[in-house]
């Protein structure tokens, strides 16, 4: 072959995954708790597993980075910042997935970790609030849950590098199919695989992946080992399983996101509408420049009316799911503000969107059922 298939196609294939003893061109599921001592790979399932391990290689082939496999994003997330001591500081994004940000909270009445919440969209704010040898970390999304702003991470990477801090990029909205922030100069990824990675709704899982050679990932191992945040062996097979038709699903559900974007962007019912896609986007051009194999499914619609209007939008839809979580082949909407207005600047008429691969035409009359009943 004169080049190198497309990332699509490997993962239709799972990376042309054979297995050497029985030639099954789907991995095995290995459920066993422990390893015969002769096996120096596996021990201990606390520890790894035949399973999670081809996960971690699919994953790590996508990401482009050495890759650890966690039982929930939040338990990843929750090893990054496990590697932060006590008396050390980390800057994050003013808006941040909101059990993240609890979190972070929690480090820092517990063990005394500083946290500073800025817009890190603004270099000199975080310039400001980052300390050489005092700050080790700068958290951020690509695209910011829940209201959609986009964050510049090559300008952010500078920033942050020249403090001589990591940067650590959620990037659970933008799979790697559309940006692989460690190009971007990220030095730690993390996903919630239960997203757009897998993709059906059916697996809790968490991915973090390191720059190659970063000594964090020999930490951030072992405090996997330690609180036994391990995949699931199944769950593991499911995720892999999911990621066959990432490329499919991601497609479709940027095109069916962007058809909703611009049908309700200037809707009576709408304050705005807040979708990387839309060149009325005020971080369009950064966007543009970073999701390069698609805007995602995500957006943010500010109902005119407030927070009670809002709710009673949310109920009406029909077809499309009123719950949480998103990245999957079904449409959800949730009201933000109802789960985390305590800890996050979300405004009270806000509603996120997952868009998934239905047909967009009947995404778009539900929605405008929605908005003329409410």
């Amino acid at each position: 072959m004169p080049e190198e298939p497309h990332v699509e196609s490997l993962l239709a294939q799972g990376y042309h995954f054979v297995d050497p003893d029985t030639g099954a061109i789907v991995p095995p599921i290995h459920l066993s708790a422990t390893f015969h001592h002769s096996v120096d790979e596996f021990g201990y399932r606390r520890e790894s597993s035949p399973t999670t391990a081809t996960a971690e290689k699919m994953l790590a082939q996508l990401n482009g980075g050495p890759t650890l496999a966690f039982a929930s994003g939040i338990s990843a997330a929750a090893a990054i910042l496990e590697t932060v001591r006590s008396g050390e500081r980390i800057v994050a994004h003013h808006t941040v997935y909101q059990g993240i940000k609890r979190w972070m909270l929690r480090q820092a009445d517990r063990r005394g970790v500083a946290v500073s919440f800025v817009d890190v969209r603004d270099a000199e704010a975080v310039r400001a609030s980052v300390r050489p040898g005092e700050t080790v970390l700068v958290w951020t999304e690509v695209v910011v849950n829940p209201t959609c702003e986009v964050v510049d991470v090559r300008a952010l990477a500078e920033v942050t590098h020249a403090a001589g801090a990591r940067l650590a990029v959620d990037a659970t909205f933008t799979p790697p199919l559309t940006i692989r922030p460690l190009e971007f100069g990220a030095d730690l990824v993390m996903q919630s695989a239960t997203k757009y990675l897998n993709g059906h709704s059916d697996v809790v899982a968490g991915v973090v992946t390191a720059r190659a050679g970063d000594p964090v990932f020999e930490d951030l191992r072992t405090v996997r080992k330690l609180t036994g945040s391990i995949l699931h062996p199944l769950d593991a097979w499911l995720l892999m399983r999911g990621m066959r038709t990432l490329g499919l699903r991601f497609e479709r559900a940027s095109a069916n996101a962007l058809l909703v974007a611009r049908h309700f962007e200037n809707h009576p019912a709408l304050e705005r509408v807040s979708y990387p896609g839309l060149p009325s986007h005020p971080d369009h051009a950064v966007a543009a420049g970073e999701l390069t194999g698609g805007f995602g499914g995500m957006m943010a619609l500010y109902v005119r009316g407030g927070r009670e209007q809002a709710i009673r939008v949310a109920e009406a839809v029909q077809l499309i799911v009123r719950a949480t979580s998103l990245g999957g082949v079904e449409s959800l909407i949730e009201h933000r503000a109802a789960f985390e207005a305590d800890v996050n600047p979300v405004p009270e008429n806000l509603l996120r969107l997952s868009v998934g691969i239905e047909n967009p035409q009947d995404l778009i009359a539900d929605l405008e059922q929605a908005l003329s009943e409410a």
